[in-house]
Parts: C-alpha cells; structure tokens; sequence
C-alpha cells in the first residue's frame, strides 16, 4: 500500500512537473509571439484593415506561429476573390501576409450583380460591388450563371478576344470603364465620357491602343467618339466626333 501511494505521488509529481513546462512553454509562446506589427501585399480589392481582419481573426488570431501553421499551404474559404494567403514570420513579434487573389479577366451584369470570370471564361465569384480596375464587359448573350462553370455564351473564342484585348490594356495601362464586343466582332470601350470604337481589325489592335493614352491625354474633358475602327498606319490620325 505505501508503495502504491508512492507511485501515486510519483505521478502527481510528474503530471505536475509536465503541466508546468507546458504552462511555461505556452506562456513563452504567446508572450514571445504576440503580433505586433503586420505587413500586407498582394491585396487588390481588400483594404489592408480588411485582409487584416479576416486573417488574424478567432483564437491565437494574434499569435505569428499559430498563424504560420494555420495558413502553410492552405486556401482561405468563404473570401470572394482571394484564393490563397501565406504568412510569412519576419520575427516573433512581425508578420507579412501575402495575398494571392483570384486571377480575374472581367466581369458582366447579371440580375442587379457583378459577375467575374477568369481568362478562360469560368464564373469566380459574383458581388454587388463593382471592383475597380476589372472592366465591365458587355455584349455577351446568356441564360444563366453558375459560379465555377463557364460563362454560356454562343461563341467561347470570345474570352481569348477579351484576354488579348485586356493584356494589352494593362500593357499601355489603360483602364476602361466598359467594353462592347458586338454580334459582328467590334470592339468598343468607353473612358468616362469618352467613347472608341475599335473596329475589329485584330491585326492592328496593338498599334491602336499604343497610342491611345496620347489620343485621350488629348481629349480629356470631353465627349464624344473616337472612330479608330480603320488603322492609319501613315499618320495615326482618327476622327473624334463631339457628342453626348
């Protein structure tokens, strides 16, 4: 019987001994790693409060190893828009949360929301906020939508015209509000008050929108058409007619 009460205190001994590393190790962990400063890239259409928010949000929301471990190799769910985030330990204290978004071609109008797709036309998400600096396409036909198949239209060789047009958009660092692909191929997008019309000479595409910047440096402040439809390989010169 002594020897039992023996083991018995032995194991209170150790049980105590192993919570109070433990309680040391955690109060080590959480003083030591208590976040107090944060870093964000890669966020577009969240602000850095927001991302902030988001990641840092629930139990050990504040601890930078908890946070490196919960989000190693791991998507985020339930985000509109945002497809993975990493979070780098720059020291205990500071942490660099990076953001990869959903890689996004344009979006469309559907029943009073924005519908984003991605380059090869799959629905991303839908939002009844319009995202800066994702252009509103118009002109596709369709029935419905349906988040994670592709966009319905008549013609899907629509989405490589629209992926080739908006590469080259950002390329010259244009930023239409709109753009108009017609029944027969014509482009049109609209800057503001400004409306061109493209044409659809795909050959001569680059040449146009390369000197567009200067064409609507020049026309800031007005409205009307810029009619580019026909290159003018000669003298880049195109008719603007004033309206609107």
């Amino acid at each position: 019987m002594f020897k039992s009460k023996r083991l018995v205190v032995g194991i209170l001994l150790i049980a105590g001994l192993l919570l109070a590393v433990l309680l040391g190790v955690g109060g080590y962990i959480k003083k030591t790693y208590t976040i107090r400063t944060v870093y964000v890239e890669g966020n577009v259409h969240y602000t850095e409060e927001e991302i902030k928010a988001i990641v840092m949000d629930g139990f050990l929301g504040d601890n930078s190893l908890y946070l490196s471990l919960k989000y190693k190799n791991k998507g985020i769910e339930g985000i509109p828009f945002v497809d993975v985030v990493d979070v780098d330990i720059l020291s205990p204290d500071t942490i660099k949360i990076i953001v990869y978004e959903k890689t996004l071609t344009g979006c469309v109008r559907y029943l009073d929301t924005y519908v984003y797709f991605d380059r090869d036309g799959y629905v991303v998400e839908s939002s009844s906020v319009r995202t800066v600096g994702i252009p509103q396409i118009m002109g596709l036909e369709f029935d419905y939508i349906m988040t994670g198949e592709i966009l319905p239209v008549k013609d899907e060789e629509v989405f490589k015209s629209i992926l080739d047009l908006t590469k080259l958009l950002q390329k010259y660092h244009l930023t239409p509000d709109r753009i108009y692909f017609n029944s027969l191929e014509e482009i049109t997008i609209y800057f503001e008050n400004t409306e061109v019309a493209l044409g659809n000479e795909a050959l001569h595409l680059e040449d146009k929108l390369m000197i567009l910047p200067d064409l609507l440096a020049k026309l800031e402040g007005r409205s009307g058409v810029l009619q580019m439809q026909t290159y003018d390989e000669d003298s880049g010169k195109y008719t603007f007619k004033p309206g609107g």
